[in-house]
């Protein structure tokens, strides 16, 4: 009796437990594998398939803004080293034309100099010659005036004695 209470308990604890083998765990089982199955092809592949296209647009667009991002950073050093070449080569001119204008103005200077020394040294020499002419005029003048004093003091003379 003993016995046979044992296994009822242990009959009824089995009976309807968790887990039944009976004809319905494969059934269990079956309908599972069908929903996977159901779900894969209906639900997973779809998903997946739009995951994967989005994941390749990213990469794609990643690669692309990388590619952009080298490009920009190299056209920005070329630009910079042709900016930088373009202000030494203005920097230059402007110095070079300084040197030309000043070397104009130089020239300009020494020129009018030489026409001043030229101008001076042409009325020196008309200073010269007029200072003759009026020293010859004078001698002459000189001279003539001596000679009427002369004639005067002889006729003076000649009337008091």
């Amino acid at each position: 009796m003993l016995y046979s209470t044992f296994w009822l308990i242990f009959a009824e604890e089995t009976e309807g437990g968790l887990f039944d083998f009976n004809a319905t765990c494969p059934l269990m089982a079956l309908q599972f594998l069908g929903l996977m199955v159901f779900l894969n092809i209906i639900f997973y592949k779809p998903i997946t398939q739009v995951m994967d296209e989005r994941d390749e647009y990213i990469r794609q667009t990643l690669t692309e803004a990388s590619e952009n991002v080298a490009r920009t950073e190299e056209l920005t050093q070329q630009y910079k080293q042709e900016l930088s070449k373009a202000r030494k080569e203005a920097l230059e001119l402007i110095n070079q034309s300084k040197k030309e204008a000043q070397e104009i103005v130089d020239k300009k200077i020494r020129e009018a100099q030489k026409e001043t020394e030229a101008l001076v040294s042409d009325a020196f020499a008309q200073l010269k010659d007029q200072q003759i002419q009026a020293l010859n005029i004078l001698g002459d003048q000189i001279s003539i005036l001596s000679e009427q004093i002369k004639q005067k003091l002889l006729s003076k003379g000649k009337q008091s004695v």
